[in-house]
């Protein structure tokens, strides 16, 4: 059978998946490595560890006789660098982008390069410490500078298990534009503080193409790049959907993707935890963030205790309108300090105490959280676009896209059921199909 394959490396899971010429998944294979800690003691993936898993993975792939694969693509999770040297080994361990930026060296970088805000700006990536890949390699420049000597190339993680499994050395927009502060959206180029310290001449070239063709004897894989995996979870939208239109990523995080929106930040919208990418393409998407997934979370639990339920009893409240009708509090975040729209702290608890049962509070709750997600979405230019496609856990939450639907009754709302949307982004990104319709369960939501 013809195949294509994606390795999709994520912080918990690590899987391919193989997908055949109608990009139906026909297997998937998954397995959760344990972490080690680098030199501090601070946990973080083991390079030494998913480099040999993905090796091993790969040489069973290209020697099974129960699959032809045709072609190769890699996502993974961002803001991580692997630095190798002379011989291609790496030479540090995957720092994590959790392990804290020491203020000194914070301190230092701007009294050279002046004002945080206008760097954020220019970048797009809102100032965080490691989580700013392009911080990573100033962090390892000044604090082990004979280890930064000997870097030869530096890849994001995606492209380095692309190296693992080419032998190919390149970076990709998608990376290089995920809140790295190396981008610059004003120049379109390296921003000048990364071409200052030299950062630029360790990262591999940046290639114009979308593929390449890998050799493994006689017998030509047509390769991807690399993607992160958020902006490779965009790509099945983008090919399949003609008119402009956001994505809501939702889970632990909602993320609102507005790849029809180019501009740079203003300030008013990099204090509102918004940020930029780059597709693949190399064109602009302007996003924005909230804690969703662990506000709500974290509410369930105190609806869950206050009223003696199920901490799962939420999965069964059917959307009733009337429990929307009565007064209730203000609803006030727990987890939001510093993220989302409205960063700063909450001046009260929200009172659960106030409804007068669980599945009203639930109902309230979500009233809260999609009232924010609507102030989230207009930051990215909501208005500009003519349809809302929800993806990840809330979509299959009855009352999240019916809330979604009455705040944005001029759109038109989609829920999907895209699970794999991330490696299928990957696996459509190289082998460039002309036409492509989504084969998920994709349903129009009433606001009715």
């Amino acid at each position: 059978m013809k195949v294509t394959a994606v390795f999709d490396i994520g912080r918990t899971n690590k899987k391919y998946v193989l997908f055949d010429e109608n990009h139906q998944i026909v297997e998937e294979f998954s397995e959760s490595l344990p972490e080690t800690t680098d030199e501090d003691g601070f946990p973080t993936e083991d390079i030494v560890l998913l480099t040999k898993w993905v090796k091993d993975r790969w040489a069973d792939l290209l020697e099974s006789t129960k699959y032809d694969i045709k072609a190769v693509n890699v996502a993974a999770y961002g803001a991580s660098l692997v630095h190798l040297d002379a011989a291609n080994k790496p030479l540090t361990p995957l720092y994590s982008y959790l392990k804290p930026f020491p203020d000194a060296l914070l301190n230092q970088f701007y009294s050279t390069y002046g004002d945080p805000t206008r760097l954020s700006l220019q970048t797009g990536s809102p100032a965080m410490g490691m989580l700013n890949s392009g911080m990573q390699m100033y962090w390892l420049k000044y604090t082990q500078p004979e280890i930064y000597k000997q870097i030869v190339t530096t890849l994001h993680l995606p492209q380095y298990i692309l190296y693992l499994l080419t032998n190919r050395k390149v970076s990709d927009y998608t990376s290089l534009g995920c809140h790295t502060a190396l981008w610059s959206f004003e120049m379109w180029d390296y921003h000048e503080w990364v071409k200052a310290e030299g950062i630029h001449k360790k990262l591999a070239p940046v290639l114009a193409s979308s593929s390449f063709i890998y050799r493994h004897g006689d017998k030509g894989i047509q390769s991807g790049f690399g993607l992160h995996d958020s902006s490779a979870a965009l790509v099945p939208y983008r090919m399949a959907v003609k008119k402009p239109f956001v994505l809501l990523s939702t889970g632990t995080w909602c993320i609102n993707f507005n790849s029809f929106a180019s501009k740079p930040l203003t300030y008013y919208q990099l204090e509102r935890d918004c940020m930029n990418y780059l597709t693949p393409e190399g064109s602009g998407v302007t996003a924005s963030r909230l804690f969703l997934g662990r506000e709500h979370d974290y509410q369930v639990a105190r609806i869950a205790e206050y009223f003696r339920v199920e901490p799962d009893f939420y999965k069964r409240v059917a959307f009733n309108g009337e429990f929307l009708k009565a007064d209730s509090p203000p609803f006030y975040t727990a987890c939001m300090t510093g993220n989302g729209p409205f960063p700063e702290p909450s001046p009260s608890e929200w009172q659960v105490s106030a409804f007068a049962s669980a599945e009203s509070a639930y109902h309230h709750l979500l009233k809260g959280l999609t009232d924010m997600l609507t102030v989230s979405l207009q930051l990215v230019g909501i208005n500009d676009v003519q349809s809302i496609y929800v993806d990840g856990g809330f979509a299959r939450n009855a009352i999240f896209t019916k809330l979604i639907a009455r705040n944005f009754p001029n759109h038109s709302v989609y829920a999907t059921d895209l699970p794999y949307a991330t490696s299928l982004g990957a696996a459509l990104h190289v082998t460039r199909p002309q036409t492509f319709e989504f084969s998920g369960d994709i349903h129009e939501i009433s606001a009715e």
